[in-house]
């Protein structure tokens, strides 16, 4: 790995910031380093080993008498790093230097970018940075969100869909209009679910275009707009546009307000495939979240195809596997759930290869509510939610927590993840 040595860190390795952190890392207890290092290798050691460890987020957090410093792993912040309060300025000044921000303001949050190249055992990477910097009591917190411009776009056999669910979810996107739309909260993998739809649907004959913020992606094939609000661009005024660009499927990165939901809407209707998001907790909820942004109840009945519904869960470790004894609630949930009766259940223990946390990578848990006759009725009517959820229980829909379920009964995770992702749903 070609790294930079950090001087007068509390370890003495060989390799460099990332070897450093590797072998004190969450497995082996926080690294605590001096007042006498750069902030420039600070900054480079620890995005070079949060991108070794897999991290999606870094968090550089000022407190009281220290700096700490998390990282988002397979969606779980872990602490990693401390360091003296004083190298909080230095540190941050460095971000904001690389990307592109004002070094004097301090007061007002700030947004940036920059890229960041390495080497390492997998080669060349480059990454994009995203920078977010606000102001809170003991200082200015930083966080970095890891974008690897260069990652390979994934098909639906990635997404560990069930079988019927993908072929449904594929019937559906071979429309040539209307709107597919995942639900969910930020972080859940709706963008990637969508990705890998656009990457069924890309062939010379079709023109793909995509508004988002930010473009997590890159596809030669596909037009890709950010939105800029500096310059204007936002998802409405971007979707105006890309109408004009003779489309045939269209990805809309959020849906958050009521003139980009009525225009994805009118563009449904009116010809176009619509792949969008939403923030839901559910795929019932998807809906509604429409009807209170002000779209009349028929418009998205006579839009909407499918509303998929995801979550992330953390996977078992394969190599610290051991058996683990549910507590009653998390029997109880299982067996209310359909799950099949099951005399062992599988948990990773923690190892140097998950890092002691028992989970290494995650994998999605879909709901996929299909816009039935029966369900198209109740949503124009302004049926109540619960209603419509049962209809579409009653009809066959799996529901977020069941499929959860079947994941543990097939040891791919465990009760207590389903416990915090999905249950308390």
């Amino acid at each position: 790995m070609r790294t930079r040595w950090w001087p007068g860190s509390s370890a003495g390795t060989d390799g460099g910031p990332a070897e450093v952190i590797g072998v004190l890392g969450r497995a082996a207890g926080l690294v605590t380093i001096g007042s006498d290092i750069s902030p420039v290798e600070i900054v480079e050691g620890l995005v070079e080993h949060a991108l070794a460890d897999r991290a999606s987020d870094i968090h550089i957090e000022p407190q009281e008498h220290r700096v700490r410093v998390r990282y988002r792993v397979d969606g779980v912040l872990h602490e990693v790093l401390q360091m003296p309060l004083d190298l909080s300025f230095g540190v941050v000044s460095r971000i904001k230097v690389l990307g592109g921000m004002d070094i004097v303001e301090k007061r007002r949050p700030q947004d940036g970018q920059f890229v960041f190249r390495t080497t390492d055992s997998r080669g060349e990477r480059t990454v994009d940075v995203r920078v977010s910097v606000t102001l809170g009591v003991n200082g200015e917190k930083v966080v970095l969100r890891l974008l690897e411009s260069d990652r390979r776009r994934v098909r639906y056999s990635d997404l560990g869909m069930h079988p019927e669910t993908a072929r449904a979810w594929a019937v559906a996107a071979g429309n040539t209009s209307g709107m597919l739309l995942c639900a969910g909260p930020t972080g859940s993998g709706k963008t990637t679910t969508l990705y890998a739809t656009l990457g069924e649907l890309d062939d010379v004959g079709s023109n793909l275009c995509s508004i988002e913020d930010p473009v997590e992606y890159v596809v030669d094939t596909v037009t890709q707009i950010q939105i800029n609000p500096a310059i204007g661009t936002t998802f409405a005024s971007g979707l105006r546009s890309l109408l004009r660009q003779d489309p045939d499927v269209i990805l809309v990165g959020e849906i958050r307000d009521p003139e980009t939901a009525k225009i994805a809407v009118q563009s449904a209707l009116t010809g176009h495939l619509v792949l969008s998001t939403v923030h839901a907790r559910d795929s019932v909820s998807a809906l509604y979240r429409f009807l209170e942004m002000g779209v009349e109840p028929y418009l998205v009945t006579s839009s909407v195809l499918v509303v998929m519904a995801q979550r992330l869960l953390r996977r078992n470790c394969p190599r610290c596997l051991r058996a683990v004894e549910p507590t009653p609630e998390q029997r109880a949930l299982y067996l209310r759930h359909g799950g099949i009766p099951k005399s062992e259940f599988l948990a990773g223990a923690g190892c140097n290869a998950c890092g002691g946390t028992g989970f290494h990578d995650r994998v999605g848990v879909y709901e996929m509510l299909r816009m039935t006759p029966s369900i198209r009725a109740l949503v124009a009517d302004n049926a109540n939610a619960d209603v419509v959820r049962f209809e579409a229980v009653a009809e066959g829909m799996q529901t977020l927590t069941t499929e959860a379920v079947r994941l543990v009964a097939e040891d791919v995770t465990t009760l207590a993840e389903v416990m915090r992702v999905v249950a308390a749903d």
